[in-house]
């Protein structure tokens, strides 16, 4: 997936700000279900962030076009985890390691039943 830097996503110097690097991963996961017609709430739950661990490399600034590549690197019985990257034409700027956790609406854990485990592995 590809995101313009807006105005918005920076402080006062032009370089975007330290949580928007959160944020564009999560419209790329989150885009990865919409290619599909399907949006991140399924039918029996959602997803949410349980643990993540961000790396810092170079800023972006105003008016960069970034590009967002993600990856699956583990799958849990009520999670699964990915890696995701953040590039500056070739130069990768951030990277995120994130768990996701799936819950029902109640908001308890969810085990992943197999059709969104293969969802899961086709997405991503």
């Amino acid at each position: 997936m590809q995101v313009r830097v807006y105005y918005e996503d920076t402080d006062t110097g032009g370089i975007v700000y330290h949580s928007n690097y959160l944020n564009f991963c999560e419209r790329a996961r989150s885009d990865c279900f919409f290619k599909l017609g399907i949006t991140p709430k399924l039918e029996k739950g959602h997803f949410v962030a349980k643990k993540l661990e961000a790396e810092y490399f170079s800023s972006a600034k105003l008016g960069d076009l970034l590009k967002i590549k993600s990856q699956l690197f583990k799958m849990g019985a009520a999670s699964f985890s990915l890696t995701q990257f953040i590039y500056k034409e070739e130069e990768k700027i951030f990277s995120l390691k994130i768990t996701l956790a799936y819950i029902n609406f109640e908001g308890k854990p969810q085990r992943l039943d197999s059709q969104t485990k293969e969802l899961i592995r086709s997405l991503f």
